[in-house]
């Protein structure tokens, strides 16, 4: 096949020649230069494509594109009709029908002129819109700077808020008005009570024979609490379950030669009562384990015990914290509010007695210590137990009255002073 295209080549290329010799025609010549590319093409390898082909394809291709670009500019073109039709309609309609068209177009142009890229339509002018538009029978036509979609979903909107308005519940006029005494009962309810709904407070006003309705304590009820999710504060939490938490942790101290010692102490969230105190030079694992045992004597356990991410505490501690049945709760690091309790009392310590002593070995340290924690018990008033203290006595407290004896007991050698009525 590849020596008959050449040889057809060949011999298409000398006919020009021969009839440019002879003064062929010009059709003939075409024809043969024609017939020597379509040898090439085949001689490649590549498929020719009749040439009347092409040309229908490429005819048809272009009228199709002509006919989606006229249909294309006559669906975006707006449907006006000419001035003639135009006059020619308007002589059938109404004269109300034209002034409301008028007085929709001359309001469209009045937002128009406002000196702003886009104009913004107020409530004002959209309930202005939607009223001429109702009086307009061919309103879409009328429309210029709007669409008829956002002109209809704004007389929903006014639909909505009118049915809305017209159906609200109106109060009788023979309800007397509430009492100030009871609105301000109601707000000390809800603000004592934050688990209380307004038909809890409703029931408490009715066991005090005050008959209120339900819809009247919710409108009393808004302005009496602070917004803030349900359920009870943080602070009633901790009160309700202090009394089961105790905390732990360790206070470094140096000595008079600047050798290290530390003081190790168990305190009860709920009273704020040191339950234990002792100090080590090296406060081991086994020591620390002891130090639990020994604050939890006879069952007296917590149920929650507090305490840092210290190395100190290894696997006896957490061994002697599973065999009495505690839950431990570890801090997370270096946030110390989260066992403020005790943090709170180590400040007291040094505050109170470490700053104003001269620690001279273990022995010394831990009798002063043991001497501030039962005044810090007994002894010592605390603000966030109401001016009271941690051990009260069971008795009520004896009163000095007016001009009697009160003895004064000194602590740490006169460093605080304990007051206390004589006998």
């Amino acid at each position: 096949m590849g020596v008959l295209a050449e040889k057809s080549i060949r011999t298409a290329e000398r006919r020009p020649a021969l009839l440019n010799r002879s003064h062929g025609s010009r059709y003939q010549r075409l024809w043969l230069h024609a017939l020597s590319s379509r040898m090439r093409t085949v001689a490649k390898g590549k498929p020719p494509m009749p040439p009347r082909l092409s040309r229908r394809l490429l005819t048809r291709g272009r009228a199709v594109v002509r006919r989606l670009s006229r249909q294309l500019s006559a669906a975006i073109r707006p449907a006006t009709a000419p001035a003639a039709v135009g006059a020619f309609v308007d002589l059938a309609r109404s004269r109300p029908a034209l002034v409301a068209e008028n007085a929709l177009l001359r309001h469209q142009r009045t937002v128009r002129r406002r000196r702003v890229k886009r104009p913004r339509c107020t409530p004002v002018d959209r309930a202005s819109l939607v009223l001429l538009t109702s009086r307009v029978r061919t309103w879409r036509s009328a429309l210029l700077i709007v669409q008829p979609d956002t002109l209809l979903r704004w007389h929903r909107g006014l639909f909505r808020r009118y049915w809305r308005r017209k159906s609200r519940a109106a109060a009788p006029a023979h309800r007397p008005p509430l009492a100030p005494e009871t609105v301000a009962l109601i707000h000390e309810m809800a603000r004592a009570n934050r688990l209380w709904g307004a038909e809890r407070i409703r029931g408490e006003l009715g066991k005090l024979a005050i008959g209120v309705a339900k819809s009247t304590v919710q409108r009393y009820l808004r302005g009496a609490r602070a917004p803030r999710g349900a359920g009870q504060p943080w602070a009633t939490f901790l009160q309700n379950h202090a009394a089961e938490i105790r905390a732990c942790d360790f206070l470094p101290v140096s000595d008079l030669l600047f050798r290290p010692r530390y003081a190790f102490f168990v305190v009860t969230l709920g009273s704020r009562r040191v339950v234990h105190v002792d100090v080590t030079r090296h406060p081991t694992d086994a020591w620390v384990a002891q130090q639990l045992r020994e604050a939890t004597p006879f069952g007296e356990r917590p149920r929650f015990l507090i305490r840092d991410n210290d190395s100190k505490y290894g696997s006896a501690f957490a061994r002697v914290v599973a065999t009495t049945g505690i839950t431990e709760l570890r801090t997370a690091y270096r946030a110390p509010r989260q066992n403020a309790t005790c943090e709170r009392f180590l400040g007291s310590a040094r505050r109170e007695c470490l700053d104003h002593l001269l620690v001279l070995g273990e022995a010394h340290l831990r009798r002063a210590l043991r001497e501030y924690v039962a005044y810090y018990n007994h002894d010592r008033p605390h603000q966030g137990l109401h001016q009271h203290v941690p051990d009260a006595p069971t008795g009520a407290p004896a009163k000095a009255g007016q001009g009697g004896c009160v003895r004064a007991v000194p602590i740490l050698g006169g460093l605080h002073y304990a007051y206390e009525c004589a006998a």
